[in-house]
């Protein structure tokens, strides 16, 4: 089989439907789609199997007790036969040319294969690039694509091979970055495809822009990365792209979040603390290789009234 596309669903009713729509239509012979019902108290159990009975060979139905969106998604991995695999979050939907143009160039042996995506706001919709300017074909040159891809499972597919013994983390949030830096030392090829075709559909509800003490998450889940990478002999070879991608994480996506919850209280006790956090592991960052051009300044001289600055631009915009 050539493609398994795996689908979480919690409580999704209004938008599964077109979510799968969207993955039929793409036309792949040799695919199947594995949807997850995650313990749904709605009608998406339901629509699943609608679905199902309409497309009896294209998808399979696992239903669970809740248990969270990476367990399901870890659930979904355990059966798929795909010799890619692709994870799809079922509010989202993707364009009909999405898998066909990316298994073409697949078929080059790329460990990975990337596109671009649409930002879908309620009355716009934002374009963002891969990230990546081009195909990368070696292993030195794959350790820098954290510090340029857009850090997201769902705009990619990945060979079924490199994913072996590498999973979601249970519980938490931004989990797509954990599970990107530990499979990253796996990651020898990477290929970019032209166009945006994942529909990334932006909700007041995500998690993006309703505040819950599980946005430290993020710095927890560095936390790990690190011991991850010194567990298994790996610190040493990627020092300079981990001490980077903690500080722009820790510096750049955490404050940029937490600004965006509107709680100055809260916000001034995040920045004291991943200024501490970053000053323990990394207290020489600003000599990292990779601290160039106004990201790299921004990083470099990072501080409480830059972060305040932050703070009044961020916390009422939607992006």
């Amino acid at each position: 089989m050539k493609l398994s596309v795996i689908v979480p669903c919690y409580n999704v009713s209004t938008y599964v439907g077109k979510c799968l729509d969207s993955i039929i239509d793409n036309n792949i012979d040799d695919m199947e789609i594995i949807a997850i019902n995650d313990g749904s108290t709605d009608n998406t159990l339901s629509i699943l199997k609608t679905y199902k009975k309409k497309y009896p060979k294209l998808i399979k139905i696992i239903d669970e007790e809740n248990s969270g969106l990476s367990m399901a998604r870890n659930a979904g991995l355990k059966v798929a036969k795909g010799e890619y695999i692709s994870f799809i979050d079922s509010d989202d939907y993707i364009e009909k040319d999405m898998y066909k143009t990316m298994l073409k160039k697949a078929n080059h042996s790329f460990d990975i294969v990337i596109c671009g995506v649409n930002m879908v706001y309620p009355s716009y919709t934002k374009k963002i690039s891969s990230g990546l300017n081009g195909d990368i074909l070696n292993m030195e040159s794959a350790k820098t694509i954290m510090n340029n891809w857009f850090t997201a499972i769902w705009n990619k597919i990945f060979k079924k091979e490199i994913l072996n013994n590498i999973e979601f983390k249970k519980g938490i949030w931004y989990e797509d970055v954990e599970f990107l830096y530990r499979l990253l030392p796996k990651i020898t090829t990477v290929g970019v495809v032209d166009g945006y075709y994942y529909n990334y559909i932006q909700r007041m509800d995500s998690i993006t822009y309703t505040y819950n003490h599980k946005l430290y998450d993020l710095i927890d889940n560095f936390d790990g990365i690190l011991e991850y990478y010194q567990k298994n002999n790996l610190y040493h070879n990627y020092k300079d792209e981990l001490e980077y991608g903690y500080v722009r994480y820790l510096y750049g996506t955490f404050i940029k979040r937490l600004a965006k919850m509107k709680n100055k209280k809260e916000f001034k006790k995040g920045y004291k603390i991943v200024k501490q956090k970053v000053k323990t592991h990394f207290p020489k960052y600003q000599k990292n290789k990779y601290l160039t051009g106004k990201k790299g300044l921004y990083l470099k001289y990072f501080n409480y009234p830059l972060a305040m600055l932050i703070y009044y631009t961020q916390k009422n915009k939607m992006n």
